[in-house]
Protein backbone atom coordinates (compact mmCIF):
# COMPACT_ATOMS: atom_id res chain seq x y z
CA UNK A 1 0.00 0.00 0.00
CA UNK A 2 1.51 3.32 -1.08
CA UNK A 3 1.50 5.97 1.65
CA UNK A 4 3.63 8.85 2.92
CA UNK A 5 2.78 8.02 6.53
CA UNK A 6 5.19 5.91 8.56
CA UNK A 7 3.98 2.32 8.77
CA UNK A 8 5.06 0.11 11.66
CA UNK A 9 6.93 -2.85 10.27
CA UNK A 10 6.19 -4.99 13.32
CA UNK A 11 2.88 -4.79 15.17
CA UNK A 12 2.44 -6.90 18.31
CA UNK A 13 -1.05 -7.49 19.68
CA UNK A 14 -2.33 -8.57 23.09
CA UNK A 15 -5.73 -10.01 22.19
CA UNK A 16 -7.69 -9.14 25.33
CA UNK A 17 -11.42 -9.37 25.93
CA UNK A 18 -12.58 -12.69 24.48
CA UNK A 19 -14.06 -13.84 27.78
CA UNK A 20 -15.82 -10.55 28.47
CA UNK A 21 -17.19 -10.48 24.93
CA UNK A 22 -18.73 -13.92 25.46
CA UNK A 23 -20.06 -13.06 28.93
CA UNK A 24 -21.80 -9.94 27.62
CA UNK A 25 -23.69 -12.19 25.19
CA UNK A 26 -24.49 -14.95 27.65
CA UNK A 27 -22.13 -17.34 25.86
CA UNK A 28 -19.49 -19.78 27.04
CA UNK A 29 -15.96 -18.31 27.16
CA UNK A 30 -14.91 -20.69 24.39
CA UNK A 31 -17.28 -18.87 22.03
CA UNK A 32 -15.29 -15.71 22.65
CA UNK A 33 -12.10 -17.44 21.63
CA UNK A 34 -13.75 -18.76 18.46
CA UNK A 35 -14.90 -15.23 17.61
CA UNK A 36 -11.38 -14.01 18.30
CA UNK A 37 -10.00 -16.21 15.51
CA UNK A 38 -12.05 -14.23 13.01
CA UNK A 39 -10.45 -11.04 14.32
CA UNK A 40 -7.03 -12.56 13.67
CA UNK A 41 -8.07 -13.18 10.05
CA UNK A 42 -9.37 -9.63 9.77
CA UNK A 43 -6.23 -8.09 11.26
CA UNK A 44 -3.98 -10.21 9.06
CA UNK A 45 -5.73 -9.01 5.91
CA UNK A 46 -5.53 -5.40 7.06
CA UNK A 47 -1.82 -5.74 7.87
CA UNK A 48 -1.11 -7.17 4.43
CA UNK A 49 -2.98 -4.32 2.78
CA UNK A 50 -1.12 -1.65 4.78
CA UNK A 51 2.33 -3.15 4.21
CA UNK A 52 3.06 -4.35 7.75
CA UNK A 53 5.80 -6.98 7.60
CA UNK A 54 5.31 -8.78 10.92
CA UNK A 55 2.35 -9.42 13.22
CA UNK A 56 2.86 -11.02 16.60
CA UNK A 57 -0.19 -12.31 18.50
CA UNK A 58 -0.08 -13.08 22.22
CA UNK A 59 -2.16 -16.24 21.88
CA UNK A 60 -1.47 -18.22 25.07
CA UNK A 61 0.66 -17.15 28.03
CA UNK A 62 2.42 -19.35 30.57
CA UNK A 63 -0.10 -18.05 33.11
CA UNK A 64 -3.05 -19.24 30.99
CA UNK A 65 -2.46 -22.82 32.17
CA UNK A 66 -4.12 -21.69 35.40
CA UNK A 67 -7.47 -21.22 33.65
CA UNK A 68 -10.21 -23.86 34.05
CA UNK A 69 -9.17 -27.13 32.42
CA UNK A 70 -12.18 -27.18 30.11
CA UNK A 71 -11.24 -23.75 28.74
CA UNK A 72 -7.61 -24.76 28.22
CA UNK A 73 -8.66 -27.94 26.42
CA UNK A 74 -11.05 -25.95 24.22
CA UNK A 75 -8.25 -23.52 23.38
CA UNK A 76 -5.92 -26.36 22.40
CA UNK A 77 -8.59 -27.93 20.20
CA UNK A 78 -9.30 -24.54 18.60
CA UNK A 79 -5.58 -24.06 17.97
CA UNK A 80 -5.22 -27.41 16.19
CA UNK A 81 -8.38 -26.91 14.17
CA UNK A 82 -7.37 -23.41 13.15
CA UNK A 83 -3.95 -24.58 11.99
CA UNK A 84 -5.53 -27.26 9.81
CA UNK A 85 -8.11 -24.90 8.36
CA UNK A 86 -5.98 -21.78 7.92
CA UNK A 87 -2.72 -23.15 6.51
CA UNK A 88 -3.81 -23.24 2.83
CA UNK A 89 -5.07 -19.66 2.92
CA UNK A 90 -1.97 -18.42 4.75
CA UNK A 91 0.25 -19.97 2.09
CA UNK A 92 -1.90 -18.37 -0.61
CA UNK A 93 -1.55 -14.96 1.06
CA UNK A 94 2.23 -15.30 1.39
CA UNK A 95 2.17 -15.48 5.19
CA UNK A 96 4.92 -17.26 7.08
CA UNK A 97 4.06 -18.56 10.56
CA UNK A 98 6.58 -18.76 13.38
CA UNK A 99 6.05 -19.86 16.97
CA UNK A 100 7.70 -18.37 20.05
CA UNK A 101 7.41 -19.69 23.59
CA UNK A 102 8.20 -22.99 25.29
CA UNK A 103 6.25 -25.53 23.24
CA UNK A 104 7.47 -28.64 25.09
CA UNK A 105 4.60 -28.38 27.59
CA UNK A 106 2.03 -28.86 24.83
CA UNK A 107 0.77 -32.31 23.92
CA UNK A 108 2.52 -34.19 21.12
CA UNK A 109 -0.51 -33.55 18.91
CA UNK A 110 -0.32 -29.79 19.40
CA UNK A 111 3.46 -29.79 18.89
CA UNK A 112 3.00 -31.72 15.65
CA UNK A 113 0.58 -29.16 14.24
CA UNK A 114 2.78 -26.25 15.31
CA UNK A 115 5.76 -27.76 13.51
CA UNK A 116 3.58 -28.52 10.50
CA UNK A 117 2.34 -24.96 9.98
CA UNK A 118 5.88 -23.58 10.39
CA UNK A 119 7.20 -26.02 7.80
CA UNK A 120 4.39 -25.54 5.30
CA UNK A 121 4.59 -21.74 5.36
CA UNK A 122 8.39 -21.42 5.64
CA UNK A 123 8.80 -20.21 2.05
CA UNK A 124 6.27 -17.38 2.37
CA UNK A 125 7.79 -13.90 2.37
CA UNK A 126 5.05 -11.27 2.29
CA UNK A 127 4.35 -11.16 6.02
CA UNK A 128 5.47 -13.09 9.09
CA UNK A 129 2.78 -14.00 11.61
CA UNK A 130 4.25 -14.91 14.99
CA UNK A 131 2.16 -16.80 17.53
CA UNK A 132 3.30 -16.46 21.14
CA UNK A 133 2.25 -19.75 22.74
CA UNK A 134 3.07 -20.79 26.29
CA UNK A 135 5.05 -17.58 26.26
CA UNK A 136 5.98 -14.99 28.85
CA UNK A 137 8.85 -12.52 28.85
CA UNK A 138 10.15 -13.60 32.24
CA UNK A 139 10.20 -17.24 31.19
CA UNK A 140 11.87 -16.29 27.90
CA UNK A 141 14.56 -14.33 29.74
CA UNK A 142 15.04 -17.16 32.24
CA UNK A 143 15.64 -19.64 29.44
CA UNK A 144 17.96 -17.20 27.65
CA UNK A 145 20.01 -16.61 30.81
CA UNK A 146 20.29 -20.35 31.40
CA UNK A 147 21.65 -20.86 27.89
CA UNK A 148 24.09 -17.97 28.23
CA UNK A 149 25.20 -19.40 31.59
CA UNK A 150 25.85 -22.77 29.99
CA UNK A 151 27.95 -21.15 27.26
CA UNK A 152 29.98 -19.27 29.87
CA UNK A 153 30.47 -22.44 31.93
CA UNK A 154 31.65 -24.33 28.85
CA UNK A 155 34.12 -21.59 28.00
CA UNK A 156 32.40 -20.55 24.76
CA UNK A 157 31.50 -17.08 26.05
CA UNK A 158 33.30 -14.63 28.30
CA UNK A 159 31.09 -12.82 30.86
CA UNK A 160 32.49 -9.41 29.88
CA UNK A 161 31.50 -10.11 26.26
CA UNK A 162 27.79 -10.31 27.16
CA UNK A 163 25.99 -7.28 25.77
CA UNK A 164 22.46 -6.43 24.60
CA UNK A 165 23.06 -8.17 21.28
CA UNK A 166 24.12 -11.34 23.08
CA UNK A 167 20.92 -11.38 25.11
CA UNK A 168 18.73 -10.60 22.09
CA UNK A 169 20.34 -13.45 20.16
CA UNK A 170 19.28 -15.92 22.86
CA UNK A 171 15.64 -14.83 23.03
CA UNK A 172 12.79 -16.60 21.25
CA UNK A 173 12.61 -13.62 18.91
CA UNK A 174 16.24 -13.85 17.75
CA UNK A 175 16.50 -12.50 14.22
CA UNK A 176 13.13 -10.75 14.39
CA UNK A 177 12.68 -6.96 14.46
CA UNK A 178 11.52 -5.40 17.72
CA UNK A 179 7.88 -4.29 17.69
CA UNK A 180 7.24 -0.74 16.55
CA UNK A 181 3.67 -0.75 17.84
CA UNK A 182 2.04 -2.78 20.62
CA UNK A 183 -1.76 -2.91 20.69
CA UNK A 184 -3.77 -4.20 23.65
CA UNK A 185 -7.52 -4.37 23.21
CA UNK A 186 -10.27 -4.09 25.85
CA UNK A 187 -8.95 -0.90 27.45
CA UNK A 188 -6.48 -2.60 29.79
CA UNK A 189 -3.12 -0.80 29.84
CA UNK A 190 -0.38 -3.26 30.74
CA UNK A 191 2.01 -5.62 28.97
CA UNK A 192 1.13 -8.72 31.01
CA UNK A 193 4.56 -10.28 30.59
CA UNK A 194 4.61 -9.85 26.80
CA UNK A 195 7.75 -8.91 24.81
CA UNK A 196 9.05 -6.75 27.66
CA UNK A 197 12.67 -6.72 26.46
CA UNK A 198 11.69 -6.22 22.81
CA UNK A 199 9.17 -3.44 23.51
CA UNK A 200 11.65 -1.07 25.16
CA UNK A 201 11.04 1.61 22.51
CA UNK A 202 7.69 0.49 21.08
CA UNK A 203 4.71 2.78 20.83
CA UNK A 204 1.58 1.63 22.70
CA UNK A 205 -2.08 1.84 21.77
CA UNK A 206 -4.93 0.77 24.06
CA UNK A 207 -8.34 0.78 22.33
CA UNK A 208 -11.45 0.09 24.42
CA UNK A 209 -12.82 -2.43 21.92
CA UNK A 210 -12.86 -6.10 22.93
CA UNK A 211 -10.75 -8.35 20.72
CA UNK A 212 -13.62 -10.16 18.90
CA UNK A 213 -14.86 -6.71 17.80
CA UNK A 214 -11.47 -5.54 16.56
CA UNK A 215 -12.04 -4.56 12.92
CA UNK A 216 -10.06 -3.40 9.91
CA UNK A 217 -11.16 0.13 10.81
CA UNK A 218 -9.77 -0.30 14.32
CA UNK A 219 -6.46 -1.50 12.91
CA UNK A 220 -6.31 1.47 10.54
CA UNK A 221 -7.04 3.78 13.47
CA UNK A 222 -4.11 2.28 15.38
CA UNK A 223 -1.84 2.97 12.40
CA UNK A 224 -3.11 6.55 12.26
CA UNK A 225 -2.25 7.05 15.92
CA UNK A 226 1.18 5.51 15.37
CA UNK A 227 1.87 7.80 12.40
CA UNK A 228 1.38 10.85 14.65
CA UNK A 229 3.87 9.69 17.29
CA UNK A 230 7.34 11.22 17.42
CA UNK A 231 9.72 8.32 17.93
CA UNK A 232 13.07 9.55 19.31
CA UNK A 233 14.53 6.35 20.83
CA UNK A 234 15.97 8.35 23.72
CA UNK A 235 17.58 10.93 21.43
CA UNK A 236 16.86 14.62 20.87
CA UNK A 237 15.58 15.65 17.44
Amino acid sequence: MSTDKPIPQHVAIIMDGNGRWAKQRGLDRSEGHIAGVESIRTTLKAALRHGVRQLTFYAFSTENWGRPQAEVEALMELLCRSIINETPELKKQGVRVQIIGERSRFSERVQYYLAQIEQETAASEKLTMVLALNYSSRDELRRAMQQIGREVAEGHLQPEAIDEQTIAAHLDTAGMPDPDLVIRTSGEQRLSNFLMWQSAYAEFYFPEVLWPDFSEEEFARALEVYAKRDRRFGLVK
